[in-house]
């Protein structure tokens, strides 16, 4: 039987004393960058997240490009009380329902990839299952036409994430978090995501209105994670 979900909507907009939220990822290697983190311990990883104070986990369970893993999750959901988003290409309904039964609290799904009808029977069954849905644009077409979306079918299971890093170059601008940001109202339910990197960048996506960041390679490719958590914030 499967357990509940662990809410990572509310973990991910509820207000704290940083002043922006932190969805830490455990990434071993991304096509850009190649192998990130030699010596790769998911549960090690994600166990100093939760000591550093993060608010959340993203897991790459991709195996092609990302070197990741489905059994991460329930490795990490094990050694930490912290909900877990399952980032992966998910384009279809099996793969929403295989999430929930590894034991994700939440799942990325990325407007650009996906047509409207598909993305709305994902977010149902998303939220039937009672998963929040990561809802990701880079372009200001793409967010204008599903930003409507963010709490459908209902409040409460979807956050709007930005990615900076345009997926078709894989160039990063994080202007473009800045430039999307003004086309929503509420900026409660908005994540920045990818080319994070310092402390003058956090501080400025916190001059926004950004709610939470999910934050990865900067980490996992640090010596010591818990010096460069606390370097970004604080």
């Amino acid at each position: 039987m499967l357990g509940k979900c662990r809410n990572f909507y509310k973990a991910v907009t509820r207000p704290n004393s940083r002043g922006i939220n932190v969805i830490a990822e455990v990434k071993k290697a991304s096509p850009s960058a190649g192998v990130i983190r030699e010596d790769f311990d998911p549960v090690a990883i994600a166990r100093t997240y939760k000591k550093c104070g993060a608010d959340a986990i993203s897991v790459l369970t991709d195996e092609k490009y990302f070197q990741g893993r489905l059994e991460y999750i329930d490795r990490i959901k094990e050694a930490v009380d912290l909900p877990v988003l399952r980032k992966d290409f998910i384009i279809d309904l099996w793969q929403v329902y295989e999430s929930r039964a590894a034991g994700a609290d939440a799942i990325l799904l990325i407007a650009e990839a996906l047509k409207p009808g598909k993305l709305m029977d994902l977010m149902i069954a998303a939220a039937e299952l009672t998963l929040t849905v990561l809802l990701e644009v880079h372009r200001a077409d793409t967010l204008l036409a599903v930003r409507s979306m963010i709490g459908f079918p209902k409040k409460g299971y979807s956050v709007l994430g930005i990615n900076n890093r345009n997926l078709a170059t894989m160039e990063v601008d994080l202007n473009t978090t800045s430039r999307l940001a003004e086309l929503i109202d509420n900026k409660n339910e908005l994540v920045a995501e990818s080319g994070i990197k310092t402390r003058a960048d956090i501080e400025k996506l916190k001059s926004i209105g950004v709610r939470a960041v999910l934050i990865g390679q900067v980490l996992c490719e640090s010596a010591d994670i818990t010096e460069k958590f606390a370097e970004l914030f604080g």
